[in-house]
């Protein structure tokens, strides 16, 4: 809470103010959003954050789901989406058609390294160690997402994270402060079943390569397609942590204990 208060003030096109923020506390709101419905907890979100309240997509296999609530409940929200350069051309397109269809106001982020640059310093980072995947993660993603938030003045932000995706994700709560920012889970307690059941009654598309069995899409180098048997996360290679970088907490005591308990 006092890192959200420190930042509050600067951001100008904010209606959380330093005094709204001591308002409410993370406990008592996670005491009141716990098991509640994706809605309700967009609703908390949009009346508490205002003008601080963004979301992210990847634009991956079942992002339709995720945008289409936030876009009832919520439109005209920035919605990020970190272009690292390494996207499916699927990928891309798709994220076009979801913007124009459910009118998003998407705001696009890159590294301020190109791509080639990247390759000629330090290779195929992809391929390389834990440091060169955690190099790659910080010029690609977390850089980028770092600028996102700060230039869009974010307070608080929308991740389409569930429990049943990863160890590190079990362990979340629906609000979950981060770096000075509040991050908010809405489907954190979410099934597969239950995101089937969303996309099929709302008839929303999933990514194109999802017929071909990649279930969780990021970059071409590090996605492949699992069978139904494997874990959707099997088909990303994102290093010992299962994590793109984004998500995780960044102080040097939650990363030792994350890399301590073999996430």
């Amino acid at each position: 809470m006092c890192a959200l208060q420190a930042n509050a003030s600067s951001r100008e096109n904010s209606s959380l103010s330093s005094a709204d923020a001591s308002a409410w506390d993370v406990n008592s709101a996670n005491a009141e959003l716990e098991g509640a419905p994706a809605e309700h907890v967009l609703r908390w979100a949009k009346d508490t954050f205002a003008n601080g309240l963004i979301m992210s997509s990847s634009f991956g296999a079942e992002s339709a789901m995720m945008l289409h609530l936030v876009s009832r409940v919520a439109p005209g929200i920035p919605v990020v989406f970190l272009d690292t350069g390494y996207l499916f051309p699927e990928t891309y397109t798709f994220a076009e058609d979801l913007a124009k269809r459910f009118k998003l106001n998407l705001k696009v982020y890159s590294s301020g390294t190109s791509t080639a640059r990247q390759e000629a310093l330090y290779g195929r980072m992809w391929e390389g160690s834990e440091e060169d995947l955690a190099r790659y993660q910080q010029l690609n993603k977390v850089e980028p997402m770092d600028r996102a938030l700060r230039e869009l003045g974010a307070v608080a932000w929308i991740a389409g994270l569930r429990r049943q995706q990863t160890d590190f994700r079990k362990g979340l709560r629906v609000v979950e402060p981060q770096d000075g920012v509040v991050k908010i889970h809405p489907i954190l307690g979410w099934t597969r079943d239950d995101v089937k059941q969303y996309m099929q009654t709302h008839n929303l598309p999933y990514h194109p390569l999802y017929a071909y069995g990649y279930r969780s899409i990021g970059d071409w180098h590090s996605t492949s397609a699992t069978t139904l048997n494997q874990d959707e996360r099997d088909g990303r290679n994102l290093g010992e942590k299962k994590e793109c970088g984004i998500h995780l907490p960044r102080t040097k005591e939650a990363d030792e204990s994350l890399k301590s308990s073999g996430l």
